[in-house]
């Protein structure tokens, strides 16, 4: 039973990754970041290294996901503020 969902999350991790690299539009990115996140959150768990996937669970589906999401949101605010300064 935990070889099965060692293997499904390993599935998982690699389809997300992919995904967060295909995907083009930076928020988006940031979504599937945050559940590539989780999903290796729940693969540490199941190779039982509990702390390292709290550490994940707290780092990679929340905190990184944010961080890009606030620099996007600032980028996007100095790009329209230039736009008007024309």
């Amino acid at each position: 039973m935990a070889d099965a969902v060692v293997v499904i999350a390993l599935l998982l991790v690699a389809a997300g990754a992919t995904l967060a690299v295909a995907v083009r539009d930076p928020v988006r990115q940031a979504l599937v970041l945050s559940v590539l996140g989780v999903v290796l959150a729940v693969l540490f768990t199941a190779l039982q290294a509990p702390d390292v996937g709290l550490s994940q669970l707290a780092v990679g589906s929340a905190v990184t996901p944010l961080l890009l999401l606030l620099t996007v949101r600032k980028a996007r605010r100095r790009a329209q503020q230039k736009g008007r300064a024309r």
